[in-house]
């Protein structure tokens, strides 16, 4: 895949069936938003129009092969504005497989709850904060520590996660996006920020309940 390949997209724009539309991709490895607003990274980049309902439909190369899956577009009136994305061919198969035998996605999980990003920024934190940790998940089992109270009940800050296999955690997208590249059972090694120490935990990485 290279930017300026000539590429089709296909799908029922307006309740249009069956409309192509023909582009080249502009860019690739660009990160677009989901809905619940988490971030999707490779993401193919195409000006071939994509309107609304265009979303799941094919994005395809000059010689009808599948390359990924239309899923948005950049535009203040909501029609084609030349910037589309599509979600690559190889992501889709990842996932079509987790759809079918367990009607979701199966990404991994370590059994906490975390502060949001904007919290732990507006009061200097870097890392991403653990709220709460899940009874029996793995970050219990491996001695992780959410917030707490003193007797007077002032909230205690616990643990901070900074770092996962020695690479840099600093917001929930990348804790997230260094989860969903492995697979549910392997272990990883997490750096913690405890009282203003940083110690190493191995977490065993489980399926979501």
């Amino acid at each position: 895949m290279q930017v300026g390949r000539k590429v089709l997209a296909i799908g029922n724009p307006f309740g249009l069936d069956a409309t192509l539309t023909t582009g080249v991709v502009s860019a690739l490895e660009r990160e677009i938003k989901s809905v619940n607003n988490r971030t999707i990274r490779g993401v193919i980049q195409t000006d071939a129009a994509i309107n609304p309902g265009n979303s799941g439909g094919p994005l395809l190369d000059s010689q009808g092969r599948l390359i990924g899956v239309n899923t948005q577009i950049i535009s203040p009136s909501g029609a084609s504005s030349g910037i589309g994305f599509a979600i690559p061919v190889n992501t889709v198969k990842d996932v079509i497989p987790q759809l079918i035998q367990f009607g979701r996605l199966m990404r991994p999980v370590i059994g906490i709850n975390t502060l949001s990003d904007a919290v732990s920024q507006r009061y200097g934190i870097r890392g991403v904060v653990v709220a709460e940790v899940v009874p029996g998940g793995p970050a219990a089992v491996a001695g992780l520590e959410g917030l707490k109270r003193d007797p007077k009940g002032v909230l205690l800050l616990g643990d901070v996660i900074v770092g996962i296999e020695g690479q840099p955690v600093l917001t929930q997208d990348d804790l997230l996006g260094v989860l969903e590249k492995h697979k549910i059972g392997e272990k990883l090694r997490f750096t913690i920020a405890r009282d203003n120490k940083e110690r190493n935990f191995t977490l065993t990485l489980a399926a979501p309940p």
